[in-house]
C-alpha cells in the first residue's frame, strides 16, 4: 500500500505543478487552489508512503515523478522541447526510480 500512496503523492506533485505554471501565468484564484490541495495531497500521501519506505528512496520516487511527469506535461500541453537528449535523461530518471524499487525495501 505504501507504494500505491507514494505514485499518488507523485502524482499529486505534477498536478501542484501545472497549478504552479498557472499562477506564474494567470494569477487567479485556481492556480492557487490547485496548488495548495495538490501539495496538501502530495505531502500527506509522501508521508503515509514512508512509514513503510525509507525516505531516501521515498523522497527520490517521489521527486521522480514529479520531474518526468511535469516535463512530459510541459512537453504535451506547452510546447516545451522534445529533444532526444531530453527524453534520453528522462529515462535515465525512471530508471533509477524503477532500480531503487528492485533494490530496496
Amino acid at each position: 500500500m505504501a507504494w500505491i500512496y507514494l505514485v499518488c503523492a507523485g502524482l499529486f506533485e505534477v498536478a501542484g505543478a501545472v497549478g504552479l505554471n498557472r499562477w506564474s501565468s494567470r494569477r487567479d484564484a485556481w492556480g492557487l487552489i490547485i496548488i495548495c490541495v495538490s501539495f496538501l495531497f502530495s505531502f500527506s500521501l509522501l508521508t503515509a508512503a514512508m512509514q513503510d519506505i525509507s525516505m531516501g528512496t521515498a523522497y527520490a520516487v517521489w521527486t521522480g515523478i514529479g520531474s518526468v511527469g511535469a516535463t512530459v506535461l510541459g512537453m504535451i500541453f506547452y510546447g516545451e522541447s522534445r529533444q532526444a537528449s531530453r527524453l534520453f535523461f528522462l529515462a535515465l530518471v525512471i530508471a533509477a526510480a524503477v532500480g531503487l524499487k528492485l533494490i530496496g525495501e
